[in-house]
């Protein structure tokens, strides 16, 4: 089977008009969710790390750094708009394999949007197929793949490799190639969690594959078995794949209706944990100096990935169930305020951390916990997380989206600059031009 080719159909094939209602709204709200992650983002350390990197070195203003003044060629754009959406880990989540879809793709075609002008319909189309391609890959790979490799860096470039080729209305033979070069740029281990380099990993998949459809519009060759030859993609980057659904209902089923959005600011894994904590605190509450030991049952997962009891810093943190549990019972939050190497730092919080155990149980789901917390006035109290907010079953509404994009543009945009923001993502399928998007997301000198 030539995986790419079948791939490179679909592309072509593909009719925005021939694409279900709730699949293009499930769509919008992952740009708008992406968007607002960008913004509040964009004064990260890594991210000023990184401009500074590359403002000296880079290529004429032609696309926008969201929520900053400066502009930059398209692809460091792609790259530094990807590093801002992730450098959170408030993005959005693919929950079947932990792929956070819309940063490659979107980051990739906004600034291509902004060189080569789109309308909001044929960037929204392009979003869709490019998170579909990487979330197909993912799936292939997930199961041996996601404990060592960040997914979102390995399957993420050739989703925004397939965007940007929908975009640039390339041929079935270059779109092919465009996926190629793609799979020859997947990268990202996960031993770089809690640094500057693990936002670098995501935003790297953006611009890889937005070069890599460059690449391939001028003729650029791969190799047409990129991903399913004896030493392609699927071989070398997993110990077991499992291709025979990679293509199966291309075109009638769409992984982005499955897309979730976080409520807290960490890793997805641990969400479950800190739902039950705030609910111990809000419904009994429970304060940090009266709990003498908390003990949370979370799928074995979140204790592979967020298994970090004693975090240095606030990167770090974000990859600890034991500080999100702690921060999470002493300020009801689990915020990007609550990952900061000054609440890492803060003395409540790292006793109380020091007082949460945490156990695998394979009997729960991984959108399930539960903690049970012993006082120091002899009561017990326990909370049953069955569904945790953002998952499948209990999805945030728009007007939540819609609150979480407003706290995130918070001190950079104003308040009506945010609106105006909301209301171009929202309206992306009637918009003339989708750079607006980036206009609207960028500072005005």
């Amino acid at each position: 089977m030539e995986i790419a080719r079948e791939f490179a159909r679909y592309v072509i094939a593909s009719r925005l008009e021939a694409v279900p209602q709730p699949v293009l709204h499930e769509a919008l709200r992952s740009v708008l969710n992406w968007a607002g992650c960008a913004v509040g983002g964009s004064r990260h350390e890594a991210v000023d790390r990184a401009l500074a990197a590359i403002v000296p070195i880079a290529g004429p203003p032609q696309a926008s750094v969201l929520g900053r003044e400066e502009r930059i060629d398209i692809a460091h754009a792609a790259l530094i708009n990807g590093m801002s959406a992730h450098v959170l880990d408030f993005d959005d989540t693919h929950l079947r394999t932990l792929l956070h879809p819309s940063v490659p793709a979107a980051s990739a075609l906004l600034a291509l949007a902004e060189h080569k002008p789109m309308t909001g319909g044929d960037f929204l189309h392009a979003f869709i197929l490019g998170v579909e391609i990487e979330c197909r890959i993912a799936n292939a790979i997930y199961s041996t793949h996601s404990l060592d490799w960040y997914i979102t860096g390995t399957a993420g470039v050739c989703g925004a490799a397939a965007a940007a080729a929908k975009a640039l209305a390339l041929d079935e033979r270059r779109i092919v190639y465009a996926i190629g070069i793609a799979c020859a740029q997947a990268a990202g281990m996960r031993e770089m969690a809690g640094t500057m380099t693990k936002a670098y990993v995501h935003g790297r998949a953006a611009q890889n594959g937005l070069f890599a459809a460059l690449l391939a519009k001028q003729g650029f060759t791969s190799a047409e078995s990129a991903l399913e030859g004896e030493h392609g993609f699927f071989k070398v980057m997993a110990q077991r794949s499992d291709c025979s659904q990679i293509v199966a209902g291309l075109g009638s089923t769409f992984e982005i209706a499955s897309n979730t959005y976080k409520p807290y600011a960490c890793g997805v894994v641990a969400h479950p944990a800190i739902e039950a904590c705030i609910r111990l605190r809000e419904e009994h509450g429970v304060r940090a100096a009266e709990v003498e030991q908390l003990e949370l049952e979370v799928h074995p997962r979140a204790l592979q990935l967020t298994g970090i009891k004693s975090p240095p810093t606030g990167l770090k943190s974000k990859w600890s169930i034991y500080h999100s549990a702690a921060v999470a019972l002493t300020d009801g939050a689990a915020g990007e305020g609550q990952y900061t190497d000054q609440r890492v730092q803060d003395p409540v919080v790292a006793a109380l951390r020091e007082r949460v155990n945490a156990r695998a149980q394979p009997a729960l789901s991984e959108v399930e916990a539960r903690a049970t917390c012993r006082l120091t006035d002899g009561r017990t109290l326990e909370c049953h997380v069955e569904q945790v907010i953002g998952s499948s079953a209990r999805p945030m509404s728009d007007r939540d989206l819609e609150r979480k994009v407003e706290s995130l543009c918070d001190g950079i945009l104003t308040p009506e600059e945010t609106r105006a923001l909301i209301a171009a993502c929202w309206g992306l399928p009637a918009l003339a031009d989708a750079a607006i998007v980036a206009r609207a997301a960028a500072l005005r000198r």
